[in-house]
């Protein structure tokens, strides 16, 4: 049996024949709960309005949790995509504003600016995965020393203040957070076909099939002739590339930078794969489960927002309460331990 194999979802069969997958269908159910708690707690929670606004900023965090699972996937964790995310987007808001003086406030400034959001995520996330397999560093240790890393540097362009974007540049670049496709914000739009370019990656071809080899037993990988680091560097990148797509949506939401950009991001990442399933320890992950999970932890904010029974303060606290308890849950021997 392949370590694939050992890694799918518990299933059970029905009197039907039917096959229920209760691990993919868990956080589905909890969601569906999280929607019906909100309208019970306020009827405007299903207004068009407030679900364009729970799917939008669930978008950043999806895209960059979707970057996530592959990380996890293989045995790996990443803590400085939200440190990465500020850094980035400082980046673009210098360039793009010393751009104007040569080029003007058009869209080509615009796609460089993008350009290089798309150049450092991939090599930020190179970066992770090199040292992380070649200097044969914990992902832990080196991702939380970048984690310092990046959000010094936002800190160190903006003088400790905030990096503001040129207005006339926010006017070009705007659309790209405000605008919609047939009534769909953009950026769940973009959010959807990186979910459906990540499950295709990771379900469905050989690149995919390494990552849950690789995070079942990395040892046993080798012996197969599976080039580990280049496939555990290959997530990081994939990971940085996430993060570069998310920032390039969301610099033109506020159009800023400083060091509190993507605070918290990389819990709010980490919470929504495992939420969706994906095993901490490594071996197996599910996209759909992510998304679902970034979804969720959106929902659970809005919520927050939407009643005064708990603090919008607390939110953080929730999420990483979510954590313990997702993975408590993903633990095999609690559930040995009851059935004694």
């Amino acid at each position: 049996m392949s370590s694939v194999e050992r890694n799918e979802a518990p299933t059970k069969k029905t009197s039907g024949g039917f096959n229920i997958d209760f691990k993919a269908l868990g956080p589905f159910l909890a969601l569906v709960g999280l929607f019906i708690l909100g309208t019970l707690i306020n009827e405007a929670f299903l207004s068009g309005g407030n679900l364009s606004n729970i799917f939008t900023r669930a978008a950043f965090i999806g895209i960059i949790a979707v970057g996530a699972t592959f990380v996890i996937t293989a045995g790996g964790i990443d803590l400085s995509v939200g440190s990465m995310a500020a850094f980035i987007s400082g980046a673009m808001i210098v360039v793009m504003n010393g751009l104007v003086a040569t080029l003007g406030a058009g869209v080509e400034t615009v796609l460089l600016g993008i350009l290089l959001s798309v150049v450092l995520g991939i090599g930020a996330g190179a970066v992770n995965g090199l040292v992380s397999t070649k200097g044969k560093i914990e992902a832990f240790i080196v991702t939380l020393g970048t984690m310092g890393i990046y959000r010094s540097l936002v800190t160190y362009m903006a003088d400790g203040g905030t990096l503001s974007l040129d207005f006339d540049i926010r006017g070009v670049y705007r659309p790209v957070y405000y605008g919609d496709v047939m009534g769909i914000p953009i950026p769940v739009l973009v959010f959807f076909a990186v979910a459906v370019a990540g499950y295709v990656l990771l379900n469905m071809t050989p690149f995919g099939r390494k990552c849950f080899a690789i995070g079942s037993n990395e040892q046993v990988a080798r012996y197969s002739a599976i080039h580990v680091d280049r496939v555990k560097t290959l997530t990081y990148v994939i990971q940085g590339l996430c993060v570069s797509i998310a920032t390039i949506i969301y610099v033109p939401r506020l159009g800023s930078a400083s060091s509190s950009t993507g605070v918290l991001w990389e819990l709010e990442a980490i919470a929504a794969v495992i939420i969706g399933g994906t095993m901490l320890k490594g071996g197996y992950g599910r996209i759909w489960g992510t998304v679902i999970g970034a979804i969720m932890l959106t929902t659970i904010g809005n919520i927050l927002n939407l009643t005064d029974a708990i603090s919008n303060y607390l939110n953080g606290a929730v999420q990483g309460l979510i954590i313990i308890v997702a993975v408590f849950l993903q633990r095999g021997d609690w559930r040995r331990k009851k059935s004694k």
